[in-house]
């Protein structure tokens, strides 16, 4: 190919001519590119390139200085290689998440990835994250992302990295929306970053909710080249620095600090402190104290980096993944350490105080040393009422003898909950020592439970689930359990996996697991009675439907006669008899005295009012019988509708069968539906079949009958379609369509 420069088409004046070309030429098969330069300027002068001129010599030449082309980025081979080790990573920890973004052209752009342990650290340590994008690494400049947090010894611990191939807004709102997915949509209560505009923007669009600080380091990196003469002529000048930004409780103490600052040295006129002053809001910690950002220490930043001195610019792709492993052992290693020292080693006690005592039970050794040396400072302040009523009371706290510097504690007399107006609690969940004096003062010798966060005690990685997950869990659909129940037990296994005491330890207690739950599917099996019996659900049931455990299967004798229909006065007798529960077991052989009934041969099914909200909702379905006792063999169809209601009565029967049928091979089970067809008088959770057609006799009462046999294998056939069907039954709309492809969804 030959280019020419802009203005060879022009030829409007002499010495607007340009005869510069540059041609390039690929030999093949050698594979050599030739590239031939002819800068033929002579004495003319070098013009500046015009965009708007337009080449006029070759209509097939493109404009190269008019035309803005973009070269896209891309992963180049290392985008295959990253996708075999993420599936690698996958295929060993089903725990292992990643998620890849792809450009217009269908090529990796953005990537994401998290393993089994940082998503169970989110889990106890997710409500502060900090995300780092800061690097830059390998030869395509790719931004190399991390999220990172504080474990319970105050140790930074990851949450996920990305790397992305640009910094655009769009891709960072990718990145958040992939890592709240990654973390079960569970948002932090706030997050750091780094003082860059698409990310702040992203923040705002997908956590709005999240306090949002910039990262101290970030906006302090180039203090020290900015301020190097103060630096070297005034050794106290970063001390001071310091102290300003890390060590002032209030705001006012801020602004008055950092202009004596600037007074005392002379930096009125420095730019780059006027610069990062006027955002002093986003950055410094004065203006974040009533929020939780699990800062204990002042000099121990919540954001700092997990891979600091691990990856730079000169880090390949290759090489990034490597150190990624190589860190995590690391950071895994100290945590082991310090799980180790604070089992291992009691912290050693200086005050007679039960409240020393008692958190140093439960907190880590370094939390517990950040509580101890509030809980020492104590004895040189003073507390004194100042006001109050008989809810509440008002202290003046101070040291003694220093009146200047004082703080107020509100105390609530009737639960003992306290504030501060120095926020120390608010900020980094450690009781401050001006509260400890107002509890010391009123005789309060333990710490109130809510005073201790359960993610700095020893314990923090050792919680339950919680009975809020299991309520919620249970009412979900068999989907959304199971991938709750995988995320739970990946948890439990990674800490069972620490050691070989451990390990023992969690085995035993998945044994344990194992024999409750085949008791409970027992129990629940047993709960369907070996005959026929009728449901009923009073209107009063009817509003508690769900709640609790229904009444599903009560004895004989507790058959409702009337139901308020639509809260109606208007009775209705006898409508909601159903006989779903097997009425008699058999030999597979019958005897000569029993009558050879239809078998079941298939089972299919419709949703209608599919688009419906679930109480809408029915499944019709379609039973085919095959009747071997006439010859030839006649096939005959059942037809009725479940709704979400009357399937699981009609689920405990079949479970019921399906226990009886696994004490031998050689059973079958003779099914006997009955249901009734007055729909339109029926009422909406009455527990019934609603026939639509049925091939056999209508009873006199106006219900109709059926009867059929199945095998053990036929029968667990027909119970996975009932369960799939149940879940097709609760499924919300949202989440239909969430389940549905794009282009689906068009």
């Amino acid at each position: 190919r030959q280019f020419v420069c802009a203005k060879e088409g022009l030829k409007k004046r002499d010495f607007d001519l340009c005869e510069a070309t540059l041609k390039v030429g690929f030999v093949v098969p050698t594979g050599v590119m030739h590239v031939s330069m002819d800068w033929n300027y002579g004495s003319r002068s070098v013009f500046s390139v015009e965009p708007s001129r337009q080449i006029k010599s070759n209509k097939n030449c493109v404009n190269y200085a008019s035309v803005r082309h973009i070269q896209r980025r891309t992963f180049g081979r290392d985008a295959q290689n990253m996708l075999d080790y993420f599936k690698n990573l996958q295929a060993e920890n089903p725990g292992f998440f990643y998620a890849i973004q792809l450009d217009d052209d269908d090529r990796m752009a953005n990537v994401f990835w998290a393993d089994a342990r940082s998503r169970a650290a989110y889990g106890h340590f997710g409500d502060v994250v900090t995300l780092d994008s800061s690097y830059r690494v390998s030869q395509y400049k790719v931004l190399f992302a991390a999220f990172t947090g504080m474990n319970h010894h105050g140790e930074p611990i990851l949450f996920g990295c990305a790397l992305l191939l640009n910094d655009s807004e769009a891709s960072f709102v990718w990145l958040l929306k992939t890592f709240l997915t990654a973390m079960g949509d569970c948002p932090p209560v706030s997050i750091v970053t780094d003082q860059d505009r698409a990310v702040k923007a992203a923040v705002d669009q997908i956590l709005p909710k999240a306090q949002h600080c910039i990262s101290k380091r970030h906006v302090l990196r180039e203090g020290h080249d900015r301020l190097s003469r103060v630096c070297v002529t005034y050794p106290n000048f970063q001390t001071e620095l310091y102290n300003c930004v890390n060590l002032t409780e209030t705001i006012d103490d801020f602004e008055s600090s950092w202009a004596l600052i600037i007074h005392r040295y002379d930096l009125s006129n420095n730019d780059w402190l006027q610069t990062i002053y006027d955002a002093r809001r986003q950055w410094v910690p004065v203006y974040f104290r009533n929020s939780f950002f699990a800062a204990v220490f002042p000099d121990q930043e919540v954001d700092c980096s997990f891979f600091d001195g691990h990856v730079n610019e000169h880090t390949t792709l290759a090489m990034l993944f490597r150190q990624y492993e190589r860190v995590m052992e690391y950071w895994l290693d100290k945590e082991i350490e310090a799980d180790f020292d604070t089992f291992a080693n009691r912290p050693d006690l200086k005050t007679p105080s039960p409240m020393e005592k008692q958190v140093a039970d439960l907190y880590t050794k370094k939390i517990f040393a950040k509580f101890q040396e509030e809980l020492v400072e104590t004895f040189v302040y003073t507390a004194n009422r100042i006001g109050g009523d008989s809810l509440t009371s008002t202290y003046h706290v101070a040291k003694f003898e220093d009146d200047h510097k004082a703080y107020t504690v509100i105390l609530s007399i009737s639960d003992l909950r306290a504030s501060c107006s120095c926020l120390m609690f608010e900020y980094s969940g450690i009781l401050c020592r001006h509260i400890l004096t107002v509890f010391t003062v009123t005789n309060v010798l333990t710490l109130p439970s809510y005073y201790i966060l359960n993610r700095w005690t020893k314990n923090a990685k050792s919680v339950g689930i919680s009975d809020e997950l299991g309520a919620d869990c249970a009412q979900e659909s068999l989907a959304s359990r199971y991938s709750t129940l995988c995320r739970e037990a990946i948890r439990y296994a990674l800490e069972g996996a620490l050691t070989s005491e451990t390990y023992y330890a969690a085995v035993t207690a998945l044994r344990e697991a194992g024999k409750k739950i085949d008791l409970v599917k027992k129990n629940v099996s047993n709960s369907a009675p070996p005959t026929s019996h009728a449901v009923s659900i009073s209107n009063s049931e009817k509003k508690n439907f769900g709640a609790d455990t229904p009444l599903l299967w009560p004895q004989q004798d507790e058959v409702a006669s009337q139901f308020n229909l639509n809260d109606s006065a208007r009775p209705v007798s006898d409508m909601n008899l159903i006989r779903m529960a097997p009425t008699s077991l058999r030999e597979e052989v019958p005897s000569d005295n029993m009558v050879m009934l239809p078998c079941l041969k298939s089972m299919t099914w419709v949703m209608e009012n599919k688009n419906s909200v679930p109480a809408n909702r029915v499944a019709v379905i379609n039973l085919k019988l095959q009747d071997y006792s006439t010859s030839p063999a006649t096939e005959s169809e059942v037809k009725f509708q479940l709704s979400r209601v009357t399937l699981e009565p009609m689920l405990r029967s079949m479970a019921y069968i399906s226990e009886q049928l696994s004490t031998s091979a050689n059973r079958v089970a003779v099914i006997n539906l009955k249901a009734c067809d007055q729909l339109c008088l029926l009422p909406p959770l009455s527990i019934s079949l609603f026939p639509m057609w049925l091939q056999d006799t209508e009873t006199i009462t106006g219900e109709s009958e059926v009867k059929f046999q199945v095998s053990r294998d036929t029968l667990g056939a027909m119970l996975r379609s009932m369960a799939y069907i149940r879940e097709q039954l609760s499924v919300s709309v949202d989440q239909q369509a969430e389940s549905l492809p794009k282009k689906q969804r068009k």
